[in-house]
């Protein structure tokens, strides 16, 4: 259609045509995935999202759940999802998951419809300031104002760039403001051309080759560990061996078998620590969650090192040394060609006290007192091959990293960027939705509770989230902390511990989801051999959970002790 053709639709038609182009050149960039809250201001996007046969679009009620579900879906495929709202404070609910995606690096395309121009600033019903609403949070705003015919010849440009910020070279949310004008119902006209990718080249961050072999060379004859979060790819592995360091890897990292996952324990022993403080700690993608660690690592004066593909700074203790931005499989297969292994005894003496390590936190686990560790390690290993776990923030990530064991078999997410416990339950149904594969959820209650109007439809998507729950009536992960001995019982109690009294089974079956009430540990592995969706609900105390963990750590530290009086 020519631009006087163009000219001569009504402004409805216009809007349609707009929203269908934006639609069609993002399924030409591979983009066919779609997370919308119900409204009236979007329905021109909506209706063009629906309607397109490439799309599948998913409804929520709640606007934060279907913006932490699109988070899922980058999270499970590297790819951005659109999350559509109309305008308004439906917006502002989009926040949270945008400053996740933001600081964990997942691309998400945010579209808020809006009002247009003359009805704002007036009054008018359902009309805030969205302009720049997230800040820089995003990776780019744009308003290009309500459709108009004479800038037809942008919108594939437009559509285009939107998805290529999210990828660039530091992935993450683009927020799309869109007004619209009344009547929001019009008919959209063919483009020629719409379906032609408009293409991107992305600069690949490098470093010079002579420099990194100078690095590599600097490793020889080193003591090093590797640490490894999400982000790490399994030919950390390699490296690793070819340096003769241990890995030190979260659940979250796809090197698994050849990783020493039991660290926390072990650094919390003072002779360990102490006689195993490295040279040179090699670090790969987001930090683990383990505040041992952390401090470990700070206090022994080692040089730093981190590897990443992602234009973002991670140096929490500000002492890294050295920060490589280059893609982490090419630094892992140079360190393979070119490294000098350390000690012997290095490598060795490490994957002794794992051995110790992990026998101890096992027998730990081989009663059956159901306990924070004791589901978060029958649950994940339970899980089918090839499936995704979601980790809610709080005490689940923590006793799955320390306590879980390797898990090769499945995919660990959690939200991290900035460890809040808001939308988990949609971010699982998200990682469900875009992986097809099943996926388990290990969340607490405080978290279930926060996120539970996600939970309206589950039982209608075609999704298998196996959702377990670990209810000890508030916030459990307080007990660990100071406030839990340096403040009254009853002060405490109501400030940090939190009870919130609620019949979560009752709260699911409210929702028509398949609920079962865990009682012993044999009840997990039936509950997690079961496609869902369904939820699992299990109690524990508090109390008893900080002195379960205080006797895995002693039990790992007896074993050390023991360990060395043999040698």
């Amino acid at each position: 259609m020519d631009s006087d053709a163009m000219r001569a639709l009504a402004p409805a038609d216009v809007q349609a045509t707009f929203c269908r182009t934006l639609v069609r050149q993002w399924a030409a960039l591979g983009i066919d995935r779609a997370f919308v809250a119900p409204g009236s201001r979007s329905t021109p996007l909506a209706l063009a999202l629906a309607t397109d046969p490439r799309w599948s679009v998913e409804v929520f009620l709640d606007e934060r759940s279907a913006a932490f579900a699109a988070l899922g879906a980058g999270l499970a495929t590297g790819r951005p999802s659109v999350v559509l709202c109309t305008s308004g404070t439906a917006a502002a609910h989009f926040h949270a998951a945008v400053i996740e995606a933001d600081l964990s690096c997942v691309p998400l395309l945010v579209v808020t419809a809006d009002r247009p121009p003359e009805l704002r600033d007036v009054g008018a019903a359902q009309t805030i300031d969205q302009t720049n609403l997230f800040n820089n949070s995003v990776r780019w705003f744009h308003d290009p104002g309500v459709a108009a015919a004479e800038a037809s010849g942008s919108w594939r440009s437009l559509a285009a760039r939107c998805i290529h910020r999210t990828l660039g070279p530091r992935p993450g949310p683009v927020h799309l403001n869109l007004p619209f004008r009344e009547p929001l119902l019009g008919r959209a006209i063919e483009i020629e051309g719409v379906d032609a990718p408009v293409g991107s080249l992305q600069g690949d961050a490098h470093v010079d080759s002579d420099s990194l072999a100078e690095v590599i060379t600097s490793f020889a004859g080193r003591r090093g560990v590797v640490i490894a979060g999400r982000g790490a790819p399994r030919e950390v592995a390699l490296a690793a061996a070819a340096l003769g360091w241990p890995v030190l890897a979260d659940a979250r990292a796809a090197v698994q078998d050849e990783a020493i996952r039991c660290f926390d324990s072990l650094l919390r022993h003072e002779s360990f620590a102490s006689t195993h403080r490295p040279d040179i700690v090699l670090r790969f993608g987001e930090g683990p969650a383990s505040k041992v660690l952390a401090q470990w690592i700070t206090t022994s004066g080692a040089r730093q090192i981190f590897v990443t593909d992602v234009d973002r700074w991670i140096d929490v203790d500000h002492r890294i040394d050295l920060r490589i931005q280059v893609d982490p499989v090419a630094v892992c297969e140079a360190i393979a060609r070119a490294a000098s292994v350390a000690p012997a005894e290095w490598s060795s003496s490490w994957n002794r006290a794992s051995e110790l390590a992990q026998g101890a936190i096992s027998r730990g686990l081989a009663n059956t007192e159901l306990s924070g560790p004791v589901i978060a390690r029958r649950f994940a290993e339970g899980l089918p091959n090839g499936a995704g776990l979601v980790v809610s923030s709080s005490m689940p990530i923590r006793d799955l990293e320390w306590f879980g064991g390797a898990l090769p078999h499945i995919r660990v997410h959690s939200n991290r960027g900035a460890n809040g416990i808001d939308g988990v339950l949609a971010t699982a149904i998200g990682v469900a939705v875009a992986s097809g594969a099943p996926t388990g959820v290990l969340i607490g209650d405080v978290a279930f509770l926060h996120d539970s109007s996600s939970l309206a439809a589950l039982a209608r998507r075609d999704v298998d989230v196996r959702i377990m729950v670990v209810d000890n009536d508030g916030g459990g992960i307080f007990h660990f902390l100071p406030q839990a001995s340096a403040i009254d019982p009853s002060t405490f109690e109501t400030l940090f511990g939190t009870p919130h009294g609620t019949d979560l089974a009752a709260l699911a079956s409210a929702h028509g989801l398949t609920t079962t009430t865990i009682e012993n540990v044999d009840d997990i592995a039936r509950f997690v051999r079961t496609p869902g969706p369904s939820v699992a609900v299990v109690r524990t105390n508090r109390d008893a959970d900080v002195e379960i963990h205080r006797r895995l750590h002693r039990s790992v530290a007896d074993a050390l002790d023991s360990g060395a009086n043999q040698r």
